[in-house]
């Protein structure tokens, strides 16, 4: 099975993950997943998934370390469609590997994978309305126009490090003294809930990304938390979403969501019982980015059933941690004969009784 996989080309695997994303759509699931006038939170991050100073293959990054030894590694850009409210995501597109060719460095490496992962989503789901978020990796010139033309909404995140003139241009703009009747170039607007958390925003529309792009403009947000404990937190973003006082909370929210990615889908699949990064077999073409390919479509399927199965639901709210309810599913294919899925789901949600062991009789 692993010679086979290994001639494999992953691109025979993308048709694979139509199927679930369609029956979800068919069936209303993503409608729930609407954020921000029907739009669907992408949330696009690299992640590594295999790292070896010996087994490589012809596929394999290289790392030049500083003691004078090789690493090779496989990294890959992930998509997912996430929502402030919802801690179940959905993958859209299978994991786009970084391939050696792509580059030396990390950055150059993620940015060449992420000019054909939304161009290849685009291309599958043309009128799946989309509102990207991203790290401050994704505020740049070039990705920002690929992303006007795949007709794909943004908020990639934007730090004041990375963007002097950005900032320096908001606050210029911010002390310039206003006339009879001008609107304001930014404007601001705080906001107490009930718990206390003091939410300040700051926004400019029609504001240019960066000294090299004058020519390219964005709208820019500002959001600063306060907690009744005195812990504070800051964020900025840019987007092509005009701002306003009804709509800000709600961008920052999907900026905000861009996290779930990390904690519910990369620490789901590394730590949660999934073995993301675990060596099933390298082989020397295209086995390591297979398997990869196959474990995020085996966890899409389970994150669709975590959305809208109740009886999955109560069977992984039984086991508590989403790790001991696939350490006990697999354990009952070594003990029960499962004909369904629905027997199994049964037997972890309402409990089931382990066959006694006969002993026999030598007589």
């Amino acid at each position: 099975m692993r010679e086979r996989l290994d001639a494999l080309d992953p691109e025979e695997l993308r048709r694979r993950f139509k199927r679930p994303f369609a029956l979800a759509q068919r069936g209303g699931v993503l409608k729930e997943y609407e954020w921000l006038g029907g739009r669907h939170v992408l949330s696009v991050d690299g992640t590594g998934r295999f790292s070896s100073p010996t087994v490589h293959c012809d596929n394999c990054c290289v790392k030049n370390r500083r003691d004078g030894g090789v690493e090779y590694c496989h990294q890959s850009l992930c998509a997912v469609l996430v929502h402030p409210e919802r801690r179940a995501v959905v993958p859209v597109v299978p994991p786009e590997p970084i391939l050696k060719t792509d580059g030396a460095r990390k950055n150059d490496c993620e940015r060449n994978a992420s000019k054909r992962l939304p161009t290849a989503l685009r291309r599958e789901h043309p009128y799946l309305p989309l509102l990207a978020v991203e790290d401050g990796l994704a505020s740049n010139g070039p990705r920002v126009r690929l992303l006007k033309e795949l007709d794909m909404s943004f908020v990639p995140g934007a730090k004041p490090g990375d963007h002097k003139a950005l900032f320096a241009w908001v606050d210029e703009l911010e002390s310039a003294p206003q006339g009879p009747g001008a609107k304001p170039g930014v404007e601001r607007w705080e906001t107490t809930d009930a718990d206390g958390v003091e939410h300040r925003f700051r926004w400019s529309n029609g504001a240019p990304l960066n000294d090299a792009h004058a020519d390219l403009e964005v709208n820019f947000l500002e959001y600063r938390e306060r907690r009744p404990n005195g812990k504070e937190r800051h964020f900025s973003w840019v987007a092509d979403l005009r701002m306003d006082r009804w709509n800000a909370m709600d961008l920052m929210r999907a900026g905000r969501a861009r996290w779930r990615i990390e904690n519910e889908t990369f620490n789901t699949l590394k730590n949660q019982g999934c073995e993301f990064e675990h060596n099933f077999g390298h082989g020397e073409q295209h086995l390591a980015t297979v398997f990869a390919c196959l474990t995020m479509l085996a966890f899409g399927i389970d994150q669709l059933q975590k959305a809208c199965c109740p009886l999955f639901q109560a069977a992984q709210a039984r086991k508590g941690r989403a790790k001991y309810f696939r350490e006990d599913f697999r354990s009952m294919f070594t003990t029960f004969r499962l004909p369904d899925w629905d027997t199994s789901c049964r037997a972890l949600a309402f409990g089931h009784e382990a066959p006694v062991p006969v002993p026999f009789d030598s007589s």
